[in-house]
């Protein structure tokens, strides 16, 4: 059995234990025998994800609201609408938050947390390595479906969204979008219980990759990863031109990650994401709040 998951949150110096939706489910489907053959069927194909997005998108479905607010202790504070007003449970968990929820710093140096989730940080890759997971190395040319020789020992920052948090994501600075592809995949779990067993989840997920270009970081790719449960990645901009906190797109039912790719010498992340993640844990931020600076 896995052991619990540990994150911190900025501002706190306590390691908080992450709540799981649907963690016996998702523990049972990895780890046992039954479970990973049942999952061949289930998260390498995309038919039960869109299943669950279709469901979520049913009126039946607010009947789940109150319980996951409750079950996985959400604010509704920050809703823009009244909980009871969403007509389905995608409705609530693509949901908006009041205006001034997510405040985005002016410093054109700041670069933002694009989403709401528990970050890990990567300051200097080996060559094209993206992440090591006992012993198997995911590269970042697998990330983004090409050849990625500019980002080869660049710096990565991974943004891993839950249930629980709010699923629009944002432009972390000001710039320009100058491409932007679909890759299909598969729909595994993002959860580092799940990560931790080794399956290629940023080689083999469904995901989008942009690639973006800011005056003082230069260019860097913007990739969503879709997860077990994701209806869609929906884009809501259409400019190529952005502005720090502006949406870029929301994800509709289930777990998520951000990752966000930058050229060698580019970025200079905050010294708590350094801190936590050198010893292993994710640091959770809001959207944004501040990831780290351009290099000067």
């Amino acid at each position: 059995m896995a052991e619990p998951l540990y994150y911190y949150r900025r501002g706190s110096g306590q390691k908080e234990e992450e709540i799981i939706l649907g963690e016996p489910l998702m523990r049972w489907a990895y780890h046992s025998r039954p479970g990973k053959m049942l999952g061949a069927l289930l998260f390498h194909r995309p038919w039960l994800s869109r299943l669950t997005g279709w469901l979520a998108d049913t009126r039946w479905s607010r009947r789940q609201i109150a319980r996951v607010i409750r079950d996985l202790r959400i604010d509704t504070a920050e809703f823009a609408e009244p909980p009871e007003t969403y007509p389905t449970f995608n409705a609530f968990f693509s949901r908006r938050l009041k205006p001034d929820a997510r405040p985005f710093a002016a410093d054109p140096l700041a670069l933002a947390s694009p989403a709401d989730g528990r970050v890990l940080v990567y300051p200097a890759l080996q060559a094209e390595t993206l992440l090591p997971v006992k012993g198997r190395s995911f590269t970042v040319d697998a990330l983004l479906g090409s050849n990625a020789s500019p980002f080869h020992s660049g710096s990565l920052a991974i943004v891993r969204l839950c249930p629980a948090d709010y699923h629009r994501f944002h432009f972390p600075c000001d710039g320009r979008i100058l491409e932007q592809k679909r890759i299909p995949g598969r729909f595994h779990s993002v959860n580092p219980l799940i990560l931790a067993l080794g399956i290629d989840v940023f080689g083999e997920n469904q995901r989008e990759v942009a690639l973006l270009e800011n005056d003082r970081l230069g260019r860097f790719a913007f990739i969503e990863v879709g997860a077990f449960g994701v209806g869609r990645i929906v884009q809501t901009h259409a400019d190529p031109r952005f502005r720090k906190g502006e949406e870029k797109g929301y994800f509709e039912y289930g777990g998520s990650t951000i990752v966000l790719v930058f050229q060698p010498g580019r970025i200079e992340f905050a010294a708590d994401l350094l801190e936590h993640s050198h010893a292993g844990y994710e640091t959770f931020l809001k959207a944004g709040e501040e990831l780290g600076r351009a290099a000067q």
